[in-house]
Formats: structure tokens, C-alpha cells, sequence
């Protein structure tokens, strides 16, 4: 069992979540889409809103889905 993998075991346990219920690749692959695409401060917050999003009851793969879409469709704005 990897480092990773001992850690959202853990985490789960912690928040009473079921460790089945999460998956794992496909947050790293939203959160590396969203860090490359837009901004790398933006992956964890994404991940963030990727679980309000499951909590409000939308399916998590397509949610991701629609995100990765989005960060692949960026157009980062000049910072002023």
C-alpha cells in the first residue's frame, strides 16, 4: 500500500467516509488538468468544489468531466 493510498485510508476513517467511495485517480487527473490549464493554486480548490459539488449530489465523473473540459478551455486573463 502506497503513502497515498495509507493517507486517504486514513482521512476517510477520519470523516467517517467510505474509502470505496473515492477515486483517487480521477481527482489527481482534475487537479493536474486545472494546475496546467489555469493555475496550480486553483487544483486544490477545485478538488474543494469538486466535493461540494458530490455533496450536492451531482456525480462526481461527470462533474469532473465537465471541470477538466473547462481548465482545457482556458484563456487566462492578463493579471493587472
Amino acid at each position: 500500500m502506497s503513502m497515498l493510498d495509507r493517507w486517504v485510508e486514513a482521512a476517510c476513517a477520519e470523516l467517517g467516509v467510505d474509502p470505496g467511495a473515492v477515486d483517487s485517480r480521477l481527482v489527481l487527473d482534475l487537479a493536474r488538468d486545472v494546475a496546467h490549464g489555469v493555475d496550480r493554486p486553483a487544483a486544490p480548490l477545485t478538488a474543494y468544489l469538486l466535493g461540494v459539488a458530490a455533496g450536492q449530489g451531482q456525480p462526481v465523473g461527470p462533474a469532473a468531466d465537465r471541470i477538466s473540459q473547462l481548465a482545457a478551455r482556458w484563456e487566462p486573463r492578463a493579471e493587472r
